[in-house]
């Protein structure tokens, strides 16, 4: 009987703006499923058993209600909303603001519910079955729970055709991270690899991160500081946003948490373009058809 609790978080509450339409909810699976439904599979097929979704409040329920349909009523679900008026009790902010906080915030939302360490993925990019197993062996025999880890993916796997991406480049050190670099820019051209902001040439093989973190519930406090830092800057209060990459890495560097970096063969793609949808369609069509997946994913619907 394993009753270690195995969480799953998923940050849904993006608008996708490069993208033109809500891509979250995009039926891009052979049967009509979204992306994040292949995510939630792979993380059941490997002893995940709460998920939690962050989402908008437009898209609560409908969320809560076709995901119960789908999963087993023994996995624990959560689906909550990134509020804007959720921040930390004795400042004023604004309220004429519109825009979420950033996904440092989307996971703070959950902080009441999950307890133990978890998963967070972005819910629009596909990860790949060996990312939630290197992810659940990690769990299982984590022994410090100052020690974070990130599944990084290869950078040149991690390219779209269709135009530039922004991409959080790691320099890391005996398999530990040392930084993430965002680079905002990043494009292939004929031979090489160039982020166009900076001008820099960047390494195919360079470790990138895709939002795959391994946290444990440090983060919440830790987040909390953070936020109510940046909240005293009333520069931030309009539109500005605060990254889960920015919060890892200042964890890191006050020496609250270690981070362990896994990289993966795991295959990786996502959809930032509008054109990106039709390799995602054709991909997942593949790997439906060469048995890594059921059509449809989920036999009860």
């Amino acid at each position: 009987q394993n009753l270690r609790v195995m969480t799953l978080l998923l940050m849904a509450a993006g608008s996708g703006s490069r993208y033109g339409k809500l891509k979250q909810f995009d039926d891009l699976g052979p049967a009509g499923e979204f992306l994040m439904e292949f995510s939630i599979f792979d993380a059941l097929k490997n002893g995940f058993n709460h998920i939690v979704v962050i989402t908008k409040q437009e898209n609560q329920e409908f969320l809560q209600k076709h995901l119960s349909e789908r999963i087993n009523s023994n996995i624990k679900l959560d689906v909550l909303v990134q509020k804007i008026e959720d921040i930390p009790s004795g400042i004023d902010v604004p309220n004429e603001r519109t825009k979420p906080w950033g996904t440092a915030h989307a996971v703070w939302t959950a902080r009441k519910v999950i307890k133990t360490p978890f998963v967070i993925i972005n819910a629009d990019d596909y990860y790949g079955e060996k990312a939630f197993e290197s992810a659940a062996d990690f769990i299982k025999t984590q022994e410090n729970l100052s020690t974070f880890a990130l599944v990084a993916y290869r950078l040149e796997d991690t390219l779209s055709d269709f135009g530039s991406v922004s991409r959080g480049v790691c320099t890391t050190e005996n398999n530990k991270l040392k930084t993430i670099k965002e680079r905002t820019k990043i494009v292939k051209n004929a031979e090489q690899i160039i982020d166009e902001e900076s001008g820099l040439e960047l390494d195919a093989d360079a470790s990138v991160s895709m939002n795959f973190w391994i946290c444990t519930p440090l983060i919440f406090d830790y987040t909390k500081e953070y936020f109510a830092q940046f909240l005293a800057d009333t520069n931030n209060h309009e539109n500005k946003e605060i990254y889960l990459p920015f919060v890892a890495q200042e964890m890191m560097e006050n020496g609250h948490v270690s981070v362990d970096v896994m990289t993966t063969k795991s295959q990786w793609f996502g959809v930032t373009y509008y054109d990106d949808k039709k390799v995602a369609v054709e991909t997942l069509m593949q790997l439906t058809a060469d048995g890594i997946y059921p059509s449809p994913l989920w036999q009860k619907v």
